[in-house]
């Protein structure tokens, strides 16, 4: 009886990955970086929150909707680049803009290398020495950029195979995914950039906001006042920025919703950052009503 229970276990298992179309996107191996072991995906008890940790290659997971209205959104989840907060900041973001006739895809970009627990190894440090989460995680941003990049990328390239429009990608980055969002804003080339950004409580104490290129695209920032990470000003300085360049851009400020909310309902209206997303899109001509 244990046999049968474990075989058709696995069988699920199997038809449950095989069901996700999964992209592995282009990337270069670092010399100076190296991941021991596979990537992880695990409940995390620390962070209360199904995360995945140890990525040293890039994929993307494609959530096609019933009806795509030819908008599409890249999804870069948060965790301080050790780890993806992967369904409050990932797929169930996905999930919701399926709903909206959005197409999206979930990147897995690269991540600091570490071993059974990432999770407890970044709290460790935050406990112990913050500064050197700085040091580990700067050789490792610029590979997650370029993750981003590659995304735009192959998105653009197979715009066709997707249904969607070619020229309404959008990023939309959490925390850490938010930091790379802005990378991605920053360093993009003519078939990688973005036509829209969404960063959503970004790092931007591990990259400070700067100047946006002369074709910046539009950008909508949310945050919240009360960020325990102090992430508030940080990016109302990068609203500030293409707000002088007079770029297309948008701010919503939430007196409360701390960090890392993404999709987690916590009864404040936070809860509905992402409804104004969709709002701000239809206004910008970017998705459909």
């Amino acid at each position: 009886m244990k046999k049968i229970t474990f075989l058709l276990s696995c069988l699920i298992l199997i038809q449950f990955t095989v069901a996700q179309e999964i992209v592995e996107l282009p990337h270069e191996s670092p010399k100076d970086i190296s991941w021991e072991g596979p990537e992880k995906q695990y409940y995390s008890k620390i962070w209360d929150n199904e995360v995945v940790t140890n990525v040293s290659v890039p994929t993307m997971r494609v959530f096609r909707p019933e009806s795509p209205n030819g908008t599409s959104v890249i999804v870069a989840p948060g965790g301080g680049l050790y780890a993806l907060s992967i369904l409050s900041e990932g797929n169930h973001v996905a999930e919701w803009l399926n709903k909206k006739g959005i197409t999206a895809f979930v990147l897995k970009y690269r991540l600091v290398p570490t071993g059974e627990d990432g999770v407890k190894e970044i709290t460790d440090l935050g406990n112990s020495n913050p500064m050197e989460i700085g040091r580990r995680v700067q050789p490792v941003l610029p590979l997650s950029i370029a993750d981003g990049l590659a995304a735009i990328t192959h998105v653009r390239t197979n715009a066709e195979k997707y249904a969607i429009d070619p020229d309404k990608i959008g990023f939309m980055g959490f925390s850490a995914g938010g930091a790379v969002t802005m990378g991605v804003g920053y360093n993009y080339a003519e078939d990688n950039r973005p036509d829209f950004l969404v960063p959503v409580y970004p790092w931007t104490t591990v990259l400070p906001p700067k100047d946006p290129p002369t074709d910046a695209p539009p950008m909508l920032i949310i945050c919240a006042t009360d960020d325990p990470l102090g992430l508030a000003s940080g990016s109302i300085d990068l609203y500030s920025k293409w707000f002088s360049a007079k770029k297309p851009v948008g701010l919503h400020m939430y007196a409360k919703g701390g960090h890392g909310f993404g999709m987690k309902e916590q009864g404040l209206p936070s809860d509905h950052w992402i409804q104004r997303f969709y709002d701000w899109s239809v206004a910008e001509g970017i998705a459909a009503p």
